[in-house]
């Protein structure tokens, strides 16, 4: 794993692992940095291994609340997020933890220690199985988005519409399309043509093992949606998701979205795509790959009428295997953080038409052209292009001068590290969550 950069340096001084009494040590949490949902993330060397991908329960760190062992370890990031309770894992060097009760342990008052060696001077409290019915994720709130989708309005999909299951395409569509909230669960595997259009106060949950396969939900002109956990891959004519004609409040996130690269550019469209005056989005947490054009904000130059619309936060988003567009967008305002970019042929971000661009810790691996903004008729503007890590690729490619531009909502409390973006980023993005 990447050494941690200067500003995690100076986290870890303040979340050091300092001695206690016999083999018990302190963690000081008062800055642990926010992950998402209900888990925080302490950059602090615990002085034993943690779990990796090839060592899912190496650590062998317990953590203490008080004195009272909270639990259990080694759990999926995913259920740290949503489920909280004590939940925590700690793996490759940091530490993601829950509070017995989902509070912030940075201001619950509450003191927090761990061993390392597999002991325990306290006694476990009887642990409590968790509900039959599983509690319901933050899909059907809007606690857990950052960025566009809870500026100026909030995204709640379907919450409070009744929750069904949908089994078939047929299921789909007619619930999709109904004009009532709804949390629409998707069940086992999906296959066909053409498109779904997705009617406002919708929540699509693809439950796990779930995948749509040749199928694209098209956001056309609705808004309050959202669509969480789906697999779609292999859609041919559109792209597997589509956001237009002035939709707004949308947010996508833990998708697993996908096509190919074995034919030509033209047989398959994008796989999540931005534009006619759509608005308020945010996408997160997506796994885009196997794919010439993966994410486009934007349709094309002509469509001036886009100028200040396309307010769209990208975030926490692993592209691989793709050629470009990761994303590509025009006019608006994007902010793109803490994505990870690996081995696209092409450029990464790109920037065009008087759009404007913040970036923050977002990690590009051999990329041929991270940044570049001189592709279609006019440039864009980009800021924080320095807070980013290039690794194995080539340069920038940015016309204009550095842009000020920060986005006015809060999203500094949740930033990775640029140098743990690869590891946070592929471990967490896709339909990951248990559901």
């Amino acid at each position: 794993m990447a050494k941690i950069n200067s500003s995690s340096n100076a986290i870890e001084s303040e979340i050091s692992a300092v001695a206690a009494s016999g083999s018990s040590r302190t963690l000081t949490v008062t800055k642990a940095a926010k992950d998402e949902g209900f888990s925080y993330k302490v950059y602090a060397d615990l002085g034993t291994s943690s779990d990796t991908q090839s060592q899912p329960t190496a650590s062998t760190v317990k953590i203490f609340e008080n004195g009272v062992e909270i639990g259990p370890a080694h759990s999926l990031h995913s259920d740290i997020r949503t489920l909280g309770k004590g939940r925590f894992s700690h793996w490759s060097g940091s530490l993601y933890f829950s509070t017995s009760d989902n509070s912030d342990p940075r201001t619950n008052g509450r003191t927090y220690t761990y061993t390392i060696d597999g002991t325990s001077s306290v006694v476990k409290p009887p642990q409590v199985a968790d509900p039959v019915v599983p509690v319901t994720p933050p899909s059907s709130s809007s606690s857990a988005i950052i960025g566009y989708a809870s500026v100026d309005g909030k995204t709640t999909g379907g919450l409070g519409g009744n929750t069904i299951i949908a089994t078939t395409l047929a299921q789909l569509k007619s619930a999709t399309e109904s004009n009532s909230p709804l949390i629409i669960k998707v069940s086992g595997k999906i296959t066909g043509t053409g498109f779904i259009n997705v009617k406002s106060n919708k929540t699509i949950l693809g439950l796990s093992g779930s995948s749509m396969e040749g199928v694209s939900l098209m956001i056309y002109g609705t808004s309050n949606i959202i669509i969480q956990n789906m697999t779609i891959k292999n859609v041919v004519t559109y792209s597997n998701i589509i956001i237009k004609e002035g939709a707004h409040h949308i947010w996508v996130d833990h998708c697993d979205l996908s096509s190919d690269r074995n034919h030509g550019w033209d047989y398959y469209d994008g796989l999540l795509d931005v534009g006619k005056r759509a608005d308020y989005i945010s996408l997160s947490w997506n796994r885009l790959h196997d794919s010439h054009i993966p994410m486009l904000i934007g349709f094309g130059d002509q469509n001036t009428d886009d100028t200040g619309h396309l307010r769209t936060t990208v975030y926490n988003n692993y592209f691989y295997n793709v050629s470009e567009r990761q994303p590509s967008t025009r006019f608006g305002y994007m902010h793109c953080f803490n994505n990870y970019l690996s081995n696209g042929s092409g450029y990464g971000i790109g920037v065009t038409m008087g759009a404007t661009v913040r970036t923050d810790n977002n990690y590009f691996e051999n990329q041929s052209v991270p940044i570049y903004t001189e592709y279609n008729a006019k440039p864009g503007y980009v800021s924080g292009a320095n807070t980013n890590i290039y690794k194995g690729s080539g340069a920038n490619r940015i016309s204009t001068s550095a842009s000020d531009w920060v986005p006015s909502y809060e999203y500094k409390s949740v930033l990775i590290p640029a140098a743990n973006v690869p590891a946070v980023v592929s471990a967490g993005a896709g339909a990951t969550l248990s559901i």
